[in-house]
């Protein structure tokens, strides 16, 4: 997960669940779970020698992960900043930067009815009910999340000529007509703005509604539609991965550039920065959940250990589409027929990730959405090794309430989501399995090949 991180992971008022409820969300999520050893998984073990192993050794790294600091309470300045106290005086579900930087007008803006400054607004686009100021726009939370995956995923739509009307109902038929609505009402990435309303601004949208100001019909042709940002460098062979090298500000976790080896070799080098990259930032991410930090240092370990994964393959869908994955930033995109072209057993890598993809992307959901889901992974209370087994579980209780809660105020059109969510952390159970062992294969088999200190602590024993 490359670039900047800025989804809010808003706190969701919500009463306590009850016990049956508790019990059956827990059950529900390790039904179709793959325990990560392959067995069922040994609740209540003391610390064992690999999760001291992997506490000391990640000390060496900058910033260091799961070394001490990590048992650290958060301090005063980072829990006013990262997470918000609701009126009954309990924390909130805190905040992570991941996608969107406008989040935090929304909140601000948004009453206690869900209206805008309290005057019910509608979407600009959908004439949905509006969350908030998004890209420069009153928008509902589906069409923020469609214009930004537009957006970071430069994603090219099939040309319509019908000028389609855009509306709730229909607002995901026709993804051009869609998009033109978009650029043509004003929405822009570079129109991100913090803070409150201006006053000016609130008159002059009042004064608007009051007139029946409604937006108007586009016009797919107009000459005075914004056109996307430069599209990314596409890396479709060996001399354009060479280019992109050049050309590219990629981030590396050793001096130098890797050595002049196979192509196979060299694109699973560059997955592994990745992934160190995004283990750093998920591990502050977990820092910032509340009650996290109260957990035995044991258990922070052994959730990271074998939750960073699971998270990881959950995020990378927002970097992918059927046809490629971005990189460097947005820089650059690996095109799927590339890494397909590459021997055996590294074509393997990548292309179950994108099966998933296609599938989990099709849920449309939001940055919130998805911090709330990680959220919910981390703090998974049958992870083998945890000695507070009942304290992880009432922290993801409250999670999974507060996520339910999310979908249902924010996808009133897809009941089934939550279930369906859960349905995910299965299948994502499966899939890093599925990669720990080819990892585990590719490390015996593939001499030139070499794992990340980090990520062998992380891969130790669990297969």
């Amino acid at each position: 997960m490359e670039g900047t991180r800025a989804a809010i992971l808003a706190p969701v008022k919500s009463k306590a669940p009850q016990r049956d409820r508790k019990r059956r969300v827990r059950g529900s999520v390790r039904k179709g779970g793959v325990s990560q050893n392959g067995t069922t998984s040994p609740h209540g073990e003391r610390t064992s020698v690999r999760e001291r192993g992997l506490e000391s050794s990640l000390e060496v790294l900058k910033p260091s992960l799961l070394s001490k600091e990590l048992g650290e309470r958060v301090g005063e300045k980072e829990r006013a900043r990262g997470a918000e106290v609701s009126p009954e005086g309990e924390e909130g579900l805190g905040s992570w930067d991941m996608n969107s930087q406008d989040e935090e007008v929304a909140q601000q803006e948004k009453g206690k009815d869900g209206t805008v400054a309290g005057i019910n607004v509608e979407c600009r686009i959908c004439g949905d009910k509006a969350s908030g100021f998004h890209y420069g726009v009153h928008a509902c939370e589906g069409c923020k999340g469609f214009f930004r995956r537009t957006i970071r995923m430069k994603l090219e739509y099939e040309r319509c000529e019908r000028s389609c009307k855009i509306q709730k109902k229909s607002r995901n038929k026709c993804q051009y007509c869609r998009f033109q609505k978009c650029l043509l009402l004003g929405m822009s990435h570079d129109a991100i703005r913090y803070g409150r309303m201006p006053e000016a601004e609130k008159r002059k949208l009042v004064a608007g509604l009051l007139a029946g100001e409604r937006a108007p019909t586009i016009n797919p042709n107009g000459s005075d539609l914004k056109s996307l940002a430069k599209r990314p460098f596409v890396i479709h062979d060996m001399d354009s991965l060479c280019q992109a090298e050049n050309g590219l500000v990629w981030k590396q976790l050793i001096n130098g550039t890797p050595p002049n080896k196979e192509i196979g070799v060299h694109v699973f080098y560059r997955c592994q920065c990745t992934t160190v990259e995004t283990v750093r930032e998920l591990t502050e991410f977990a820092k910032s959940i509340p009650g996290f930090v109260d957990l035995f240092l044991n258990d922070q370990v052994t959730l990271l250990k074998y939750g960073v994964h699971e998270a990881i393959f959950a995020m990378l869908p927002s970097l992918m589409n059927k046809d490629g994955l971005l990189v460097a930033n947005g820089k650059g995109f690996v095109t799927r027929e590339f890494l397909r072209s590459l021997r055996r057993p590294f074509s393997e890598i990548m292309e179950p990730k994108f099966e998933f993809a296609v599938k989990f992307n099709a849920l449309e959901l939001d940055d919130s959405d998805l911090a709330l889901f990680v959220a919910a992974i981390i703090l998974c209370g049958d992870r083998p090794g945890l000695i507070n087994i009942m304290q992880v579980e009432e922290i993801q209780d409250s999670i999974l309430q507060a996520l339910d809660q999310h979908l249902l105020a924010n996808h009133a059109d897809s009941k089934y989501l939550f279930p369906k969510l859960l349905n995910k952390m299965a299948d994502l159970r499966q899939l890093v399995t599925e990669n720990g062992m080819l990892v585990q294969k590719i490390k015996k088999t593939e001499s030139e090949t070499s794992l990340h200190p980090l990520l062998q602590e992380i891969y130790k024993d669990m297969y």
